[in-house]
């Protein structure tokens, strides 16, 4: 068997992945609708959605199988996702690189696969949409016209959970964005009595920026100051525009010694940023934190409501 191998914009394609929010949500009529319209045209068993994860393919929709996911290794919609063609196998039981999968040997007994790749704006290819039979078969070109029009459809849906929560201006997450992140990483650190910290940021003189070099300045600014949270935190953490000129982080696994230490890294950056960019103005910003032990229930909003008075108060004190 030939694991699914690891895109050249792995990196890229999680961040993406993960920013739209969909993981481990319930199903949505808008994406059921066209897996049914997907085993309906092509008389298959078996039509997915299937968006793949770091390590697992996980169905947004799944029609005709019971599980919500597989191993990443095993997939075929990880094969998939490495051209932007149709991916197609006639007849995986003949094929060295399916024949001894545990789905073709085992159940749901593919034979025949067809995948479509998802690619989104960007260019990452998220998933799939795909459809299974459990006998051998071939598409016509004009089956596989329309498998790429239905996909089409789906990246259309996609396209349209990014938009309502990335900010447009920065390409970072909105406010609902990161609402939607960080009340499962608080979740998730209540389940595990995980710590996490939260940064609330404020754009220091964001007004000035507009007034003296225009708004188009200003928005460069924003711009400039997302690009610069993107280079200093992780992966792993959340942060997003949430309106104007104020931005949050949140930081899982983080105490707030160490979440000081990471707003102190940012600053440097900010410092760095500013000694080269001979703009005519500085970034700077005033910052809250706040951090939870894990232990005992707190709501994201009392989260974000104490580290926005935190934030409020530094600046009012000039403790930029």
């Amino acid at each position: 068997m030939l694991k699914a191998p690891i895109p050249p914009d792995e990196a890229l394609r999680l961040d993406a992945l993960r920013r739209l929010s969909l993981l481990d949500t319930e199903a949505e009529e808008r994406f059921d609708r066209l897996t049914r319209m997907a085993r309906r045209v092509f008389d298959v068993p078996i039509a997915l959605v299937s968006l793949v994860d770091e390590e697992r393919q996980w169905f947004k929709s799944c029609i005709g199988l019971e599980v919500s996911e597989t191993a990443r290794d095993i997939s075929f919609c990880g094969h998939a996702i490495m051209g932007n063609e149709t991916f197609i196998v006639p007849n995986a039981s003949l094929d060295p690189r399916f024949a001894d999968n545990p789905l073709v040997v085992g159940g749901p007994g593919i034979r025949f696969y067809a995948g479509q790749p998802l690619r989104i704006a960007n260019g990452c290819k998220l998933g799939t949409l795909c459809i299974i039979d459990t006998v051998p078969r071939v598409l016509s070109d004009e089956d596989v016209g329309l498998l790429k029009d239905l996909a089409a459809m789906v990246v259309q849906e996609l396209e349209a959970v990014q938009l309502a929560t990335i900010d447009e201006l920065t390409g970072i997450s909105n406010r609902r964005g990161f609402v939607m992140l960080a009340e499962k990483s608080l979740l998730l650190a209540s389940r595990v009595q995980m710590p996490l910290s939260l940064l609330y940021l404020d754009l220091n003189g964001f007004k000035g920026i507009n007034d003296r070099w225009g708004h188009a300045e200003g928005d460069r600014a924003l711009i400039v100051f997302a690009s610069l949270l993107k280079q200093a935190f992780r992966g792993a953490d959340v942060f997003a525009r949430m309106g104007g000129d104020e931005f949050a982080v949140l930081l899982p696994n983080v105490v707030e010694a160490q979440a000081q230490l990471a707003y102190e890294r940012f600053n440097a950056i900010l410092t760095e940023h500013n000694r080269h960019s001979g703009c005519g103005y500085e970034l700077a910003c005033s910052t809250g934190i706040v951090s939870y032990d894990g232990r005992g229930c707190v709501s994201l909003t009392a989260l974000l409501t104490r580290a926005d008075e935190l934030m409020y108060q530094r600046k009012r004190d000039g403790k930029h």
